[in-house]
């Protein structure tokens, strides 16, 4: 039920996106260095990777490893130092971490936010962030500010927020890494619903390898500062079938091994 795909037959060589439909995310030997001189500090290094329209890939790696600086190239924040990073002209909404809601709007204004910048005309604005908190589960919730919500329900605003974007990338920086268990493995229902429910294509930056296996259909490892993909592993378990399953967690054990190896191979050097 799982297949690995090894670095040593990755090289030079991307996934098949079908005659007619280009990549939503590709680079070509991308490396990002900050600093010049002795200075000098390499995140990445000669990265190459092609993401299919409606893949959602989970990357993985330790910290410092270049994993927020992959997605600030892709969400065009940040230039390589060399190589190249193409959308195709597809738009790309980004996610971080934290909501970052403004603490005196409500959700559904804080959802317009988006809707505003792009121009969208008051009454449609209105009726879009309904929907989208609808969405996620909020509809309730539609006039309440950040302070009166719950960190997950925050988390659900922040994610309307980001689809009100209409994009056809979503970045996300450990979006769900600052809650609890229990509330993680909600969002991950409901955030696993949307996406298929969308055709979104999503590049999900995670410590959480279980996370990563559970939502993903391909993670991919980075090595320690500077990153370098050293392997990626297609997860072909069925997504309905992934909660508790045991194929599941045998592949996030291995991943989670690769992991330390890497980090202790780094230390060594």
């Amino acid at each position: 039920m799982i297949h690995y795909l090894h670095s040593d037959h990755l090289t030079g060589q991307e996934p098949e996106v079908g005659p007619q439909r280009s990549p939503a995310v590709r680079l070509t030997d991308v490396t990002k260095q900050y600093g010049k001189g002795r200075s000098a500090v390499s995140a990445l290094d000669r990265v190459t990777l092609t993401v299919a329209p409606g893949e959602f890939i989970s990357v993985v790696g330790t910290s410092g490893c270049g994993k927020s600086s992959l997605l600030s190239l892709i969400a065009g924040l940040d230039q390589p130092s060399a190589g190249e990073v193409s959308t195709n002209g597809r738009r790309v909404a980004l996610m971080f971490q934290q909501p970052a809601l403004f603490p005196w709007l409500t959700s559904t204004a804080n959802v317009e936010l988006a809707l505003r910048a792009r121009g969208v005309p008051r009454l449609q604005r209105h009726q879009r962030a309904t929907r989208l908190l609808q969405t996620v589960g909020l509809a309730d919730f539609a006039d309440k500010r950040p302070h009166q919500l719950s960190g997950g329900m925050q988390q659900r605003v922040g994610l309307a927020r980001a689809l009100a974007q209409d994009a056809d990338v979503l970045l996300m920086d450990e979006p769900f890494g600052a809650l609890d268990a229990l509330t993680r493995d909600r969002l991950h229902e409901e955030f696993e619903r949307i996406v298929v429910e969308s055709g979104l294509t999503v590049v999900f930056v995670t410590h959480n390898v279980r996370e990563a296996v559970r939502l993903a259909d391909r993670v991919v490892l980075l090595s320690p500062r500077p990153g370098r993909i050293v392997e990626e592993f297609a997860v072909t378990v069925p997504r309905r079938h992934r909660v508790n399953t045991l194929a599941v967690a045998e592949l996030a054990d291995h991943i989670t091994a690769r992991l330390r190896n890497e980090g202790t191979r780094s230390g060594a050097q």
